[in-house]
């Protein structure tokens, strides 16, 4: 089973999204968008963080997903 895990730091306004183990991480990538991408060894993005991220309101962030078979 996947597990996904998403952190929302309200004081420093960042959202990270780990779809891979965040010990994997072994390098960074800037898109320029304000988006980082986190790599494993093998070039593989296993989650990213968004800068400057502030939600609409005050209520919890709801977070969906859906998934599909290749």
């Amino acid at each position: 089973m996947a597990e996904v895990k998403v952190f929302h730091d309200c004081m420093g306004n960042t959202l990270v999204v780990w779809f891979g183990n965040p010990e994997d991480e072994y390098e960074v990538e800037e898109t320029g968008d304000e988006v980082i991408l986190m790599k494993d060894r093998n070039g593989k993005v296993i989650g990213f963080e968004k800068l400057n991220f502030m939600p609409p309101s005050s209520e919890p962030i709801r977070v969906a997903f859906e998934t599909f078979a290749v």
